[in-house]
């Protein structure tokens, strides 16, 4: 059917999934903010639950118009194939431990939580990834309530979790985490430029305001699981070496997939801000004990209202989540074996032996 009936696909279910989310808002008469012991308002699961059946909605109006189409449901049956079965579990314990560790152990105003979900997306597809995001969150609360790696703020924001499978997917889809190794001089210079600007402006903007002039980066080890601690230094290694090598891989290869997949991640968190900002406010009344809640108070004292605070916080830590995130997939890709990668469904076009 081409390029065109996929849009139309994606299209139709965008709307659908919209339409879902306005009209059972509009039927949510009341909200319940009073918060139960673990901070989450007692309305919080009929509120996402609205989200979930949009993001549910959405997904049925896209195979209903596959198969109009087609009369198949090729483009969703091939994303879960077994390789994509045996990987989202992997993928979900990754954001899960890597979550639970940069909240409870780092001091960073990032949360670390979609690595898996990203690479699930880019490997597999945009159904997958969404999947992925969805099933890491609902077991984060539920499945692993009363554990130390249980926490009663991921469920809620769930349809953020589906949101950024579905970009990585799509991302992956189109190209946009192929190699792109000996790029002419001028081209990458200009790339890098781009790259070092928007990492500057959420450095200055994100990240320096949030350690008030003190670089802290472990939290006190007094309110710390040992356990946590041993994991927030690890994860700690991981993330300076994971940006290393992206910027060797840029000087040694010219490659200007790091400055293409830089700007994707800053993209996916803008829009995963947009979101996330008024589950936020709504739910938790902007506190979701995690390091970001320091830069709310920062922008309330600042002068701005709640639902602004929590808006300019996500703008800032999503963004700067995100690209993070992107880069260390695309780094992760460029390690593993392209034979390994190109059995994924989308596989090929993340490597870059097909074309987008």
């Amino acid at each position: 059917m081409g390029v065109s009936a996929t849009w139309w696909r994606i299209l139709i279910g965008a709307v659908a999934a919209a339409v879902s989310v306005a009209v059972d808002l509009a039927l949510l008469t009341s909200f319940d903010p009073v918060a139960d012991d673990s901070g989450v308002a007692a309305g919080a699961n009929r509120f996402v639950l609205v989200l979930v059946v949009g993001v549910v909605v959405g997904i049925v109006a896209y195979a209903v118009v596959e198969w109009l189409q087609t009369r198949r449901l090729d483009s969703l049956a091939r994303q879960f194939t077994t390789r994509t079965i045996v990987l989202i579990p992997i993928a979900i314990a990754i954001n899960i431990v890597l979550g639970q560790t940069v909240g409870t152990a780092l001091k960073l105003p990032i949360y670390l939580d979609s690595i898996g979900t990203i690479l699930v997306g880019v490997l597999a597809g945009p159904i997958a990834g969404a999947a992925t995001g969805l099933l890491s969150n609902v077991a984060w609360t539920f499945l692993l309530a009363g554990t130390p790696f249980g926490s009663p703020y991921a469920w809620p924001f769930a349809i953020v979790a589906a949101e950024i499978g579905l970009i990585a997917g799509v991302a992956g889809y189109l190209g946009a985490f192929r190699p792109r190794a000996g790029t002419p001089l001028g081209q990458l210079v200009a790339g890098a430029a781009i790259a070092a600007a928007i990492l500057a402006v959420l450095t200055w903007f994100g990240i320096l305001p949030f350690y008030g002039g003190r670089l802290e980066l472990l939290r006190p080890a007094e309110s710390v699981d040992p356990l946590f601690a041993v994991l927030g230094i690890a994860a700690a290694v991981l993330l300076a070496a994971g940006l290393a090598a992206l910027v060797f891989r840029l000087a040694r290869d010219r490659d200007l997939g790091v400055v293409a997949v830089l700007l994707t991640g800053f993209l996916c968190g803008a829009l995963s801000a947009v979101i996330a900002a008024p589950v936020a406010t709504i739910v938790f009344g902007g506190v979701t004990a995690s390091g970001t809640d320091l830069l709310v108070a920062a922008f309330q004292q600042f002068g701005s209202s709640l639902g602004d605070a929590v808006l300019q916080q996500s703008l800032l830590s999503d963004t700067i989540d995100k690209t993070v995130e992107f880069l260390l997939v695309f780094a992760l890709l460029g390690v593993l074996s392209r034979r390994v990668v190109a059995r994924f469904p989308q596989g090929e076009r993340a490597i870059g032996t097909v074309e987008a």
